[in-house]
């Protein structure tokens, strides 16, 4: 995690207890000729357009205060999204049964991807049962874990 994006974290804080929101994530890159700070938020219900603006106009002013970053960014406050990737416990708790997708950065049996309900993040390790079968993996071996959503 960058500097900028850990005083993100601390400048938010406030505002995202004080509504009762979920930080999932703080994103600070450069995509193309532009720097993005994302911010990505959550709440029981799913969030809406009036949460992303609480939280945008708060973080904009404290950010102004503070004034961190030298170059020019774009500022977004943004949902996660529904297939959103896992990666704190509080994830992997939160989505606790559900069917997850597991990329792996190298292939395991001659599979990078693999698919089963969520047993949990236990001791580094992500746990999934597939078809019936525990299966485990490091998680320094994983690239991207996401719920599955089927339509």
């Amino acid at each position: 995690m960058s500097k900028i994006e850990e005083l993100t974290r601390n400048l938010v804080a406030p505002a995202i207890e004080k509504n009762n929101f979920e930080l999932v994530d703080v994103e600070y890159k450069k995509e193309g000729n532009n720097w993005y700070l994302r911010v990505y938020i959550d709440k029981n219900g799913g969030v809406t357009l009036d949460d992303c603006q609480i939280i945008s106009e708060y973080l904009s002013e404290k950010l102004d205060e503070v004034d961190p970053i030298e170059n020019s960014y774009i500022l977004e406050v943004s949902s996660p999204g529904i297939d959103r990737p896992l990666k704190t416990q509080r994830d992997f708790d939160k989505f606790k049964g559900s069917l997850v997708e597991v990329s792996l950065y190298q292939p395991i049996d001659k599979k990078k991807k693999y698919e089963g309900e969520l047993v949990g993040l236990i001791n580094d390790k992500v746990v999934i049962t597939d078809n019936g079968k525990r299966k485990e993996f490091d998680i320094k071996d994983i690239s991207l874990v996401k719920p599955v959503i089927k339509f």
